[in-house]
């Protein structure tokens, strides 16, 4: 959902990757749906987070993968505690995306400001 609502978002010129810690095969369909519920629909496949990510990235944005998620020096990092919306129904999960987008907006907003 961050990387569909991301990109949706950010200036041209603003390469968004998107990762998970244990990413599933696909997207599951309550979360397609609740991005269709705005217009969007998921970019891409899940995969896995790779430290060659992390190398290339200014910003990392990370949802609760702790330990598990790769550092280095010199990225940004931000956590953001957003539940998991894995099993959920349709209006947790627009719940979710609605948390992701305010989040997405304040942190395109503070990158603005520091350019």
């Amino acid at each position: 959902m961050a990387e569909a609502i991301a990109k949706s978002l950010a200036p041209e010129g603003v390469e968004i990757l998107s990762a998970g810690s244990e990413p599933a095969d696909e997207a599951h369909p309550v979360v397609v749906e609740a991005l269709a519920g705005i217009g969007l629909k998921p970019y891409s496949q899940p995969k896995q987070l790779k430290r060659e990510n992390v190398e290339v990235s200014d910003w990392v944005i990370t949802m609760g993968c702790g330990e598990s998620c790769p550092y280095v020096p010199g990225v940004h990092y931000e956590d953001w505690d957003i539940p998991d919306p894995h099993g959920k129904s349709l209006e947790e999960v627009s719940a979710i995306r609605d948390q992701i987008t305010e989040r997405v907006h304040d942190l395109l907003r503070r990158i603005a400001a520091i350019r």
